[in-house]
């Protein structure tokens, strides 16, 4: 198969960041996504409906159609940041706003921009039992945060303290385990009680096609450092067949998470993979190697609209096997952004 033509896809999980640093990249989303969860982790975090709205017309300005009066070519779908004091009206106000399509919870500390995060899910339980009444979808960074637990254990445990726990007390509260990195995860959302459509969960690109030897070949490569951090091989090729297996819970996310290049090649490195330019010939390439690309339309451009209660996209996209070399360096304010892979070529590339 020389090219692939699928429905245009979306984004079930992407950072675009705020000000000068969005509107450097929200283009190369919009290139190839219809649609985007974007995510809320802004200083000051996105945690109210007002904020929300703002936010979406930023991104939309940036995108050139904040004023047009026309349905955007791409739709911003807005988060809101779950804190201990979010009051449980702000759920009622995100369900009925039209835009807020998920909550996101943030273990405090986890990840970027996650300080103002939650500490403990029963301090948050009337807010997700408002959701879970509302059918708000919970969008969940599954990992604990705990200095006893080994940083590659930290999803695991997440699923059997917090995520396991949380859905037998609601278990009619939609939830979405996002950027999973591990087997456990992928059998635990395969297996699990949900044929209620009440469970999903998104992948990225680099953990479909990199284990955590990428982050140290030749040396500290900070641009492969994100997290969820990459995992072992067992883990990877696990992702691989959940991606590829057919299963609707499965769906893309590429967690796209734009940092400039100086504070990545830093001796604190900032947390986060810049995928979008190139996110569809990543996830093209991982679903070949796997002699799966049969299956790539149905994760990138069914199974999260169904699980969002979404219509299908209309317009198609279409990916050619064509050597393309990824750029080295993009733009990205007054400095510069590395891309995941920067200057390797893929055997995949997007018209």
């Amino acid at each position: 198969m020389d090219s692939l033509t699928i429905i245009q896809p979306d984004d079930w999980h992407l950072h675009l960041r705020d000000g000068v640093a969005m509107t450097a990249v929200v283009g190369a989303s919009a290139r190839h996504f219809r649609r985007a969860i974007v995510m809320p982790n802004l200083k000051p975090p996105i945690t109210t409906v007002a904020m929300a709205h703002a936010y979406r017309q930023r991104i939309l300005d940036a995108v050139g159609a904040g004023g047009s009066g026309n349905e955007p070519s791409f739709e911003p779908l807005m988060t809101l940041y779950l804190t201990e004091a979010t009051p449980v009206a702000e759920m009622e106000a995100a369900k009925s706003s039209g835009i807020i399509h998920g909550i996101k919870l943030y273990p405090a500390g986890a990840t970027t921009n996650s300080d103002a995060g939650v500490g403990s899910v029963e301090r948050v339980y009337p807010m997700l039992a408002a959701m879970e009444r509302l059918g708000l979808p919970l969008l969940v960074h599954g990992e604990v945060v705990d200095p006893q637990v080994d940083l590659f254990d930290r999803e695991a445990v997440f699923i059997e303290r917090v995520l396991q726990p949380l859905r037998r007390r609601m278990p009619g509260l939609r939830v979405v385990f996002e950027h999973i990195t591990t087997r456990e995860a992928a059998d635990y959302v395969r297996e699990a009680d949900a044929s209620d459509g009440t469970l999903g969960a998104t992948i990225t690109p680099q953990h479909l096609l990199y284990n955590r030897n990428a982050i140290f070949t030749g040396g500290l490569r900070p641009h492969w450092y994100c997290l969820p951090v990459l995992k072992r091989e067992t883990h990877r090729q696990a992702l691989v067949a959940a991606a590829t297996s057919g299963n609707s819970r499965f769906f893309l996310g590429t967690d796209s998470a734009p940092h400039a290049r100086i504070l990545k090649e830093h001796a604190s490195a900032c947390a986060g993979c810049y995928t979008a330019p190139h996110a569809l010939a990543l996830y093209a390439a991982a679903f070949d190697a796997a002699g799966a690309l049969d299956k790539l339309q149905a994760f990138a451009s069914r199974n999260g609209p169904a699980f969002y209660r979404l219509p299908v996209n209309h317009g198609t996209i279409t990916l050619r096997r064509q050597p393309w070399t990824i750029p080295a360096a993009l733009p990205f304010g007054e400095g510069e952004i590395v891309p995941l892979a920067g200057g390797e070529t893929l055997p995949w590339t997007v018209d």
